[in-house]
């Protein structure tokens, strides 16, 4: 499952602030609301890894073109990070919410692999 990370804000001006700097790194906004900002940066995989994959596939074995579309989807569906940006500070249960933060959240976004 794909892990969602939460980053705290103290007010909603602290929060488009956050936002503002999460769209500068290439974050979308999905779904914004009061209280909450939910954003997500979609990743492709190594352009590297791909055309390398590409490249044996069309000269040698046709097959690694599976094995390229496999690590797209991949990359794109379970690796690109979700951010939640918001002011509350427990979840729908009643329990303290554990905060990330935006270095964490930028390092995610930015791997590699």
């Amino acid at each position: 499952m794909k892990k969602l990370f939460i980053l705290k804000a103290d007010d909603s001006k602290n929060m488009e602030s956050i936002a503002y700097d999460l769209q500068e790194n290439k974050f979308k906004v999905l779904q914004n609301d009061n209280k909450f900002i939910l954003m997500r940066k979609k990743r492709y995989g190594n352009t590297v890894i791909q055309l390398g994959c590409l490249f044996f596939a069309l000269f040698f074995f046709y097959p690694l073109i599976l094995v390229n579309v496999v690590y797209f989807t991949y990359s794109l569906l379970w690796n690109s990070p979700n951010v939640l940006i918001t002011t509350e500070k427990k979840d729908a249960e009643g329990n303290n919410l554990e905060y990330n933060t935006i270095e964490e959240v930028l390092e995610k976004a930015n791997a590699v692999l």
